[in-house]
This record gives C-alpha cells, sequence and structure tokens, in this order.
C-alpha cells in the first residue's frame, strides 16, 4: 500500500496581492505525475485545501479540475478540511465527490465511526484503514461552561480531542479483527503539536483554548499525517508522525537560510502491514523567491546578480530587510532604482528587527507616569510591522478603533467624576446645614 500526504494548499492565496495560482496548477499537474510514477494508492490532503472559507471561482475550478484528472490514474483521493476551509464550502460537493472515487470530511461527523473507513489499493483490495479527522473546532467537541478558567478549557478540549482519537483508533482495531490479514492502521489530524516548528503564514487556531496538541496523545497508528504547520518535519522525534508542510511557500521565512524552499510531500509506503518507508518528494520551485539582508550596499550588490528581465523567463519576488533605515527618506525610490530593468519584483520591503529593538531598547527607561496614553500606545504599535498597503490600511483601522475605546473610557470617567463631584457636594452642603442647625439649638 502507498499513500502520499500532503496539506496546507490555500488555494486561492494571494501573496501581497500576487495570485498563486500558476504555482498551484504547477503544483497539481507535477503532483500528478509523481502518483503515475509511484504507482500511489491513496492520495491524503491533511486539511487547509482553500486559503478561505470563500475561496475565489478559479481556486475552485483548480480543485474540481484535480478531482476529475485524478480519475485517471486510479488513486483513491481523501480531503480533509482545516482552520481556513469553510465546513459548507467542502460540504456541499461532498456526496457528489463520492461517486468519483473521491472522500470529504469537511469537519467533525455526527457519530465518531464515521471517521474510520477503508482504504483500497489498486487491486481492489482493503489495503489500509484510516481514521480520518479533520481540523476539530472547539464548539464540535466540548461544551462551554461559565466559570471555567483558560486552563480549564485547555485541559478540557486536549481530552476531549483525545478521547475522539482513541474511539476512532478503537474501531479501526475492531474492524481489522475481521480481516483475515491485517492493514496498517492511518490517522490524520490538522492541529499545532507541542514543539512545532511554525511560520509567519501559520494562524493560531486554538487561541484561548489550546496552543498545542500533545503528541503523546496521538494513538498507536503505523502513521499519523498531519496539516496545518507549513514546514515539514517530524514529530516528537516519532518518524511515523509527521508534518508534510505546503507544497509552496506561504511566507518568505519559510524560506531556507540559502533562499531555497525544501518543500514536499511524503511518499509513504507500507507492507505486511506495517510501516516500511518514508520518502520525501521534493516539489519543485515554480515561483523563485529570495530574501536579501544588510545595508544598502550590500543590498545592491544582491540585486545586480540578477538577470536583466529580457534575459529571464522566471521574476524573482523579494522581500528586502535594510539594516540602516533610520536616516533614508528615500529608500523606497533608491531600492526601485537599484531593481529598475532586473527580473526582480519587491514585494516586502522593511528594516531590520534589531533596529527597530534597538529603538525600543532607547525608550526603556520612560514610565509611564512621563507618557500619555496615546504615546504608549504608539510605543507598542513600534513594535509590529505595518509595511505594505494593506498592512498600513489595517493600522489606520487600529489606531482609529484606538481613539473611539479611548474617548468611551475618557468619557465614561468624566461622568462618574462629575457624579462624584456632585455628591461630595451635596454632602458638604448638608454637613454644613446640619452644624448650622446645631449651633442654632445651642
Amino acid at each position: 500500500m502507498r499513500i502520499i500526504h500532503t496539506s496546507d494548499w490555500h488555494l486561492g492565496q494571494y501573496f501581497y496581492g500576487k495570485s498563486r495560482a500558476a504555482e498551484h496548477q504547477a503544483f497539481m499537474q507535477w503532483l500528478l505525475e509523481q502518483i503515475n510514477i509511484h504507482q500511489v494508492d491513496a492520495l491524503i490532503v491533511a486539511g487547509d485545501i482553500f486559503d478561505t472559507g470563500t475561496p475565489p471561482s478559479y481556486a475552485r475550478t483548480l480543485y474540481n479540475q484535480f478531482i476529475v484528472q485524478i480519475q485517471q490514474t486510479g488513486c483513491q483521493l481523501i480531503l480533509l478540511g482545516g482552520n481556513h476551509d469553510s465546513v459548507s464550502t467542502l460540504n456541499e460537493s461532498k456526496h457528489l465527490l463520492a461517486c468519483l472515487n473521491t472522500v470529504v470530511i469537511p469537519g467533525a461527523l455526527e457519530h465518531f465511526e464515521e471517521h474510520v473507513f477503508t482504504l483500497k489499493n489498486r487491486q481492489g483490495d482493503v489495503g489500509a484503514i484510516l481514521c480520518g479527522l479533520p481540523f476539530l473546532r472547539p464548539r464540535d467537541v466540548v461544551l462551554s461552561e461559565s466559570g471555567e478558567s483558560s486552563i480549564d478549557k485547555q485541559r478540557k478540549l486536549g481530552d476531549a480531542i483525545s478521547e475522539l482519537y482513541q474511539r476512532c483508533f478503537e474501531q479501526a482495531e475492531q474492524l481489522n479483527n475481521t480481516f483475515t490479514t491485517p492493514v496498517p492502521i492511518i490517522a490524520t489530524g490538522h492541529l499545532t503539536t507541542v514543539g512545532a516548528s511554525t511560520s509567519e503564514s501559520v494562524r493560531d487556531i486554538y487561541i484561548g483554548s489550546l496552543d498545542a496538541f500533545n503528541a503523546a496523545l496521538f494513538p498507536a497508528a503505523d502513521y499519523i499525517a498531519l496539516g496545518h504547520i507549513h514546514r515539514p518535519q517530524v514529530v516528537a522525534k516519532s518518524e511515523h508522525i509527521r508534518y508534510s508542510g505546503s507544497p509552496i511557500a506561504l511566507s518568505f521565512d519559510e524560506l531556507a537560510a540559502d533562499n531555497t524552499t525544501n518543500k514536499s510531500v511524503f511518499l509513504v509506503e507500507f507492507s505486511d502491514s506495517k510501516l516500511s518507508q518514508i520518502t520525501p518528494l521534493m516539489v519543485p520551485v515554480f515561483q523563485p523567491m529570495q530574501v536579501l539582508k544588510g545595508d544598502l550596499d550590500s543590498i545592491e550588490q544582491q540585486i545586480s546578480t540578477f538577470a536583466l528581465q529580457a534575459e529571464s523567463a522566471k521574476t524573482t519576488w523579494l522581500s528586502i530587510e535594510v539594516s540602516q533605515q533610520d536616516y533614508l527618506s528615500d529608500l523606497q525610490s533608491r531600492i526601485a532604482d537599484m531593481t529598475q530593468d532586473k527580473a526582480v519584483e519587491v514585494l516586502q520591503l522593511k528594516r531590520a528587527r534589531s533596529q527597530r529593538q534597538q529603538h525600543i531598547k532607547q525608550l526603556d527607561n520612560e514610565t509611564l507616569s512621563e507618557l500619555s496614553v496615546d504615546e504608549v500606545f504608539g510605543r507598542r504599535l513600534s513594535q509590529e510591522e505595518f509595511e505594505s498597503e494593506s498592512q498600513q490600511a489595517q493600522l489606520g483601522r487600529i489606531k482609529q478603533r484606538f481613539n473611539q475605546v479611548y474617548a468611551e473610557v475618557e468619557s465614561e470617567r468624566n461622568s462618574q467624576e462629575t457624579a462624584a463631584s456632585h455628591v461630595l457636594q451635596e454632602t458638604s452642603t448638608e454637613a454644613v446645614a446640619t452644624k448650622s442647625a446645631t449651633e442654632g439649638e445651642q
């Protein structure tokens, strides 16, 4: 039995305003070739098929085209919902796709037994049992109760997810016992595990509920195919528990130090009902990306190595981090001059984090009593990056909302102070009147 484990396609993603459609289409064609070359029996996509719950029409077209094309390979397809995916979007074609040798599990199903089913090999025989668990939203597995602390909620959710895994695994074992020859048991998941190495494009999915799932709570499956983390990696030093990572770089920090992507899918092979071999299949780079760091002279030298626009078939997307920016008001125009006529496009331009931290360090001796509310908020915003147009728009919305909240708080405080002043004045007047009456009686 051979499967390919992949995840986090994020169809429909726009990267600093750039569509990834061409890259995704090239990846899908490459993946179909690998399925044919290695005679793969099943393809598992462990969540985040789409980038948003309302994917653009071209992303849906790519999705549907791939499902049709994979039929020609004889490979079964299993699609699991991720935290980026809409349950209703994936669910709307679930029954139709079942007729195309495709199993779709958008979210937690009503009965846990529905998550357990067999996978067949190319000969039509049962080759494995799958415990197909997608991204599990807290509301799917636990009921919120008043008075619970954040620690209680984390423990409760972790226990519920662990229990669901164990119940599905026990169901798989019972099913396996009905076969003359046992088959391997595979489990899936879309979550963060303890110690997983994340990237900028990975969103926290259990904010306030569960930071990370303990890998020790996974069942004793022969292979556990995980999604959500974009860097391919082994979990908890257990070779059979893996994140496949995303097939294309979804943020600049997913590039290695040498600007390579190291993206892959895993070819997982089983023999005699046990895991026998895991082989990373390296995904080609369909869109060159690089990160350039240094002062302006160093960056200019790095840019000079790129070919001229007319000589290059591919334009490289750049992230430039300048180590000296405080006194450069014309930085963008100078970078534009350097990249003119080169086969590059600057998508991100920022100053080095060390420069920002040094500026923050200079302010460490300040006390709150020396700063206004606006200055304190400004200091906090300075620790974040708002480089792109969308980030600048977000900054504007943050400031506007802050001003609204601050005005409301000030108004309420003034009202309270006015009311307190009136009470104090009335009390003083009453005290004076009482004193005068007492003196008159005397």
